[in-house]
């Protein structure tokens, strides 16, 4: 497993936010973090990341506890696209050629603007190089900071909601992206998810989060509807359409 996380716990001064969290991931996966509002999805997320720092537990990139990386040295090789996303006055090559800051030393070398443009082209966005961020629509803002962090050539790739806020078709493009991404480099994601159905369709692994733990973990034998009614307090069933295991209410 590329990714390991043992008894993680974090609190802010006024509540605690992760009692305890443990769970793992392997290169070519794509692991869903599944989870009420408020249940600590995020904070996960930048703990991983060493955004926020953990009471307790250990967070181990290929058995080597993040903690003992530098700055520089952890954004080689985990890629983090946040939640809360804006447009700017940034052109679409610059803000993806921002992912190779972490290699940078004197100046821009030639490497980097093949890599950024590498990113650019896995993404589709070649055509929008010279366009600016401000004046992109959400689907194809969200392609460009996903190609930023694969700019970095991360070996692990965190992504806070990478559909909120799309629409149908562009939640499908982007997480289509982000399986086939995953499994053609061998890089292992962690995305949080609030979709059910778009979680199942596309992921390998889930983890659901309840009471600040780990309620759950594993692959699609935990997606029942025992768990999820516990989790989400709505009681569902389970059915097959067209191949597709989905999520319906009752």
């Amino acid at each position: 497993m590329i990714l390991n996380v043992k008894n993680l716990k974090f609190h802010y001064p006024n509540h605690s936010v992760i009692n305890s969290a443990s769970f793992s991931v392997g290169k070519g996966e794509m692991l869903a973090v599944l989870g009420t509002n408020g249940t600590g999805k995020t904070t996960l997320l930048k703990t991983i990341n060493r955004l926020l720092k953990p009471q307790a537990g250990v967070v181990l990139l290929d058995n080597i506890p993040v903690t003992s990386l530098n700055r520089n040295t952890l954004a080689q090789r985990i890629g983090y696209v946040e939640q809360q996303r804006t447009g700017s006055r940034t052109t679409v090559f610059n803000a993806v050629l921002l992912g190779r800051k972490p290699y940078i030393r004197w100046d821009i070398t030639k490497k980097d603007i093949e890599i950024a443009e590498e990113a650019m082209a896995t993404l589709g966005l070649i055509e929008y190089a010279l366009r600016y961020l401000d004046e992109l629509s959400g689907g194809e803002l969200q392609k460009v900071v996903i190609a930023r962090a694969l700019a970095q050539q991360p070996e692990v790739l965190l992504l806070d909601e990478p559909t909120s806020s799309l629409d149908l078709k562009n939640q499908l493009d982007v997480l289509s992206l982000i399986r086939r991404i995953t499994r053609e480099r061998g890089i292992a994601a962690v995305v949080a998810i609030h979709d059910l159905n778009m979680a199942i369709r596309f992921a390998d692994q889930f983890i659901l989060l309840k009471n600040k733990e780990v309620y759950a973990a594993g692959g699609i034998e935990v997606i029942t509807p025992e768990n999820i009614e516990a989790v989400y307090s709505v009681p569902v069933t389970l059915t097959k359409y067209n191949g597709y295991q989905v999520v319906i209410p009752l």
